[in-house]
């Protein structure tokens, strides 16, 4: 099954309230946090504290990926935020440390790989996730085109999952539209994070219904 997860990041920071509202009644999944300290890299978006006051807005799951140089500091945080699925970066934490402790704060844990950084780097930690993140795009702005080569990172992770009997879904973040979701599907994602796709669409519904079609 498909799953479409809007990235907040993209919408119009005026009034994200309407704006989260507004997905949701579009047939949204999942609400995409792109949380950003200004360290791991150049941009800086929204913190707990924007995430808790917008809770009320949707019944939707809030997903929380973590591009920060000190994630474990703040997942406490992100969680009583009101965030059921915390992401953390392999390059920013100590995975067999921060996973558990998402795990322990009754937050599904996921863990990412940035475009840049090789998938090994990642593979040694799969069997402690909930899912995985395999970002296509450079971390920081919405609006990019995919990564190719990011493609066959995500064939390698989804091939290492089924090797491993660890059926947890694969999420990618990044150039996500209509023209490359065969591509993300065959790669093994279904958990597609699409930000311009949707927000600057003029028809957010029909936006994703395209996707999940």
């Amino acid at each position: 099954m498909i799953q479409i997860a809007p990235s907040i990041l993209a919408a119009d920071f005026a009034k994200l309230g309407d704006e989260i509202r507004a997905i949701e009644a579009a047939g949204a999944d999942i609400i995409h946090w792109d949380i950003m300290d200004g360290h791991y890299n150049p941009n800086l978006t929204f913190g707990p504290p924007v995430i808790a006051g917008l809770r009320n807005a949707t019944q939707l799951p809030f997903d929380a990926h973590l591009m920060v140089t000190n994630p474990d500091a703040i997942i406490e945080d992100v969680a009583k935020a009101g965030c059921q699925m915390i992401s953390v970066h392999v390059e920013t934490c100590d995975p067999k440390v921060t996973l558990p402790a998402i795990q322990k704060l009754g937050c599904k844990a996921g863990i990412v790989v940035d475009a840049k950084t090789p998938v090994e780097e990642l593979l040694p930690y799969l069997p402690l996730a909930d899912y995985v993140l395999v970002m296509t795009v450079q971390t920081g702005y919405a609006g990019q085109k995919m990564i190719p080569d990011c493609l066959e990172k995500m064939k390698i992770v989804r091939d290492k999952l089924k090797e491993l009997n660890h059926a947890i879904p694969i999420q990618a973040d990044g150039g996500v539209t209509p023209d490359t979701l065969k591509l993300f599907l065959d790669a093994g994602a279904s958990i597609l994070v699409a930000g311009n796709a949707v927000f600057k669409s003029g028809d957010y519904a029909k936006a994703i219904q395209q996707l999940k079609s």
